[in-house]
Order: C-alpha cells, then sequence, then structure tokens
C-alpha cells in the first residue's frame, strides 16, 4: 500500500482545509513523504500556520490564509490543485448547540462553497472527514456534518460529468487530538484535579491520528465517487479509560450527567444504511443510495479489493465493547508504565 501511496501522491498538488489542526499536521507529515508537487495549507489561524511553517521548512509546503465560508478565496486556492482534504470544521458538540448557524455556516455552506470552488477550478478529488456524530445525529453538530456528507456524495450526480470525485471518510474519536478525551484527561492529572464522566455506560469509537491519515489518504486510491468510508475500528467504555487513568494518579472519577448533545453510544453505520453497505477486508463501504453511474462496481475498488455486501439491519455500534485490560489501553492509548 505504502508504494501505491507514493506512486499516487507524487507530484500532486493537495489542498488541506482546516490544515493547521491536529489533523492537518499528522496529513502534511505523511504526505511529505510522497513527494508531492505541493502541500497548500488552507486556514484562518495566521499564528498556527506560522507555527507549522517552522515545524515543516519544506519548500513544497505554501500556506494560504482564508476560510471556507469564503467562496472567492476557496476558488483562488484551488487554483492547479489535484485533491483535497476537507478538515475545515467547527466540532465542539455543546458549543453547537449555543452558537448552531456558526456552525451551519462553516461545516454546511463551508463544505457547498468548496464543492462549487472545486468544479470551477477542475480539481479530481475532494475527501470529506467526517465523524460518527454525524449518524442518527441528536446534536447540531452531527447535523451539520451529516448535511456535509449528504451534500458531498450528491455532488458525484449533480455535476454532469465525471472528471471530479466526491467522497467521505468517516470515522470515529481521534486519541490525543486537540480538545479531544486524552488531552481533556491530561489536564486534569496536572493540574491535580479530580475526573469527570458524563454518563457511567458511555462508550466511543476511537482511531489514532496517524490511522485516521492513513485510511483518508488509502481512500484517494480507492475512490470512485459517492461512497462514504467508514475503518474497522475498536471502541471503548469511556470508564474503563478513565479509571485507568484515575488509579495512575491517585485521582476519582465524578459521573457529572450528560452535557448537550451528548449520546450514550455512538454509531458508525446504521441499519438504513446498512441496505447500502459493502464489506471489505479491513473497512466498510457505503454506496450511494441513488446510482446515476452504471460504470461504477464498488464491490471492487479501484486498488484490487474485492467486497461483499451486508445484511439488511446491521448496525456498527460502540455499544459492542469488550472490556479491557490495563494493558490494552496502555498498548492503544500509548501510555508508559
Amino acid at each position: 500500500m505504502e508504494k501505491k501511496l507514493n506512486k499516487f501522491f507524487k507530484n500532486k498538488s493537495i489542498l488541506i482545509t482546516g490544515g493547521t489542526g491536529s489533523f492537518g499536521n499528522k496529513a502534511v507529515e505523511i504526505l511529505l513523504k510522497y513527494n508531492p508537487e505541493k502541500i497548500i495549507v488552507f486556514s484562518r489561524d495566521e499564528l498556527k500556520q506560522y507555527e507549522m511553517r517552522n515545524k515543516f521548512p519544506q519548500k513544497n509546503l505554501r500556506f494560504f490564509l482564508g476560510d471556507v465560508r469564503d467562496l472567492e478565496r476557496l476558488k483562488f486556492a484551488l487554483k492547479n490543485v489535484d485533491c483535497v482534504i476537507h478538515a475545515a470544521a467547527l466540532k465542539h458538540v455543546p458549543k453547537a448547540e449555543y452558537d448552531p448557524y456558526e456552525f451551519v455556516k462553516t461545516n454546511i455552506i463551508g463544505t457547498q462553497n468548496l464543492i462549487s470552488a472545486a468544479i470551477s477550478n477542475n480539481v479530481k478529488k475532494v475527501m470529506l472527514v467526517s465523524t460518527d456524530k454525524a449518524v442518527s445525529p441528536v446534536n447540531l453538530y452531527g447535523s451539520t456534518k451529516l448535511c456535509a456528507e449528504k451534500i458531498i456524495v450528491s455532488s458525484n450526480n449533480t455535476i454532469g460529468h465525471e472528471n471530479i470525485k466526491f467522497s467521505v471518510s468517516r470515522y470515529g474519536n481521534v486519541i490525543n487530538s486537540r480538545g479531544s478525551l486524552i488531552p481533556n484527561i491530561n489536564d486534569k492529572i496536572n493540574n491535580n484535579k479530580n475526573l469527570k464522566l458524563t454518563h457511567k455506560d458511555m462508550t466511543r469509537f476511537f482511531i489514532t491520528l496517524e490511522e485516521g491519515v492513513l485510511f483518508t489518504l488509502k481512500n484517494f486510491l480507492r475512490m470512485q465517487g459517492g461512497e462514504i468510508f467508514i475503518p474497522k475500528i475498536k471502541s471503548f467504555r469511556i470508564n474503563d479509560i478513565l479509571k485507568f487513568f484515575a488509579k495512575k494518579n491517585n485521582l476519582k472519577v465524578n459521573v457529572i450527567g450528560i452535557r448537550e448533545g451528548e449520546k450514550i453510544h455512538e454509531v458508525l453505520i446504521s441499519d438504513e444504511e446498512s441496505k447500502y453497505t459493502i464489506n471489505f477486508n479491513d473497512f466498510y463501504l457505503i454506496r450511494p443510495a441513488v446510482l446515476l453511474s452504471k460504470k461504477k462496481n464498488y464491490l471492487n475498488s479501484l486498488i484490487g479489493e474485492k467486497g461483499k455486501k451486508l445484511k439488511e439491519n446491521f448496525l456498527y455500534t460502540s455499544k459492542n465493547v469488550s472490556t479491557l485490560t490495563d494493558k490494552d489501553i496502555r498498548y492503544f492509548l500509548q501510555v508508559s508504565e
């Protein structure tokens, strides 16, 4: 797979929206190994761009100040770009409940702006980075990501030609990403504060940052347009993780109640989506519900992987979790003894 990735991305021009975030930093680190013509980091944070430039001095890395809410700026940034990773999003679940339209402007309108700008510039492939929160959403953030997925997938049917492809990579919580569970736990530990749990039965899917980036990059090789790619990943009981850190640092775990917009369990494939889902060795693929092109055979990926249709009413939920030992947690969370 490494050789295929190198062959695909070599001499390509790649733009990453929201490129100064955790995902963007890791994506740049990995993509630079494949000798692209250039990588463009598109974001609205000048300080993070400055810090990232100091971290990555390579000449084929460019920085572009801009906001996905600004269509004209996106059109200018996407000139002569081959591939786009769309990672820009507002994502704080409780905050979305208080400032909903700000999330709409970035996550939905910003995605539509990207689609329009990509079509105007004849970009070849666009990949949206999405989340399990988009499945049967109960909060505003998840609803905006569901809308983003829908307009990305449907764009393949409305552009009137097949020179540009739009697809989605959907997965769960990213370990150690900014604002996620582990950094919050570490902050509590550093300040000698007890850990907070919103519900004792709560579970979540988890993926490492590198796994998430590599999965997204591999999907550029697989994509025919219109797919939602979902990796086969582990899920944890949050209480097991907190108890591990509490024991390690002589702290308590306090149950504080569910926050605005939270679910007890997350879902990566709903039972309604299962009728369109194809099972591959290490990932699932949800094909578009509306098939306007007979040329696409989603049972076979473009790199030779073969899949089988799933039975209907399949549900891929974080609730199906096995009890983890301290050793398992140390390995997956990459923490020391």
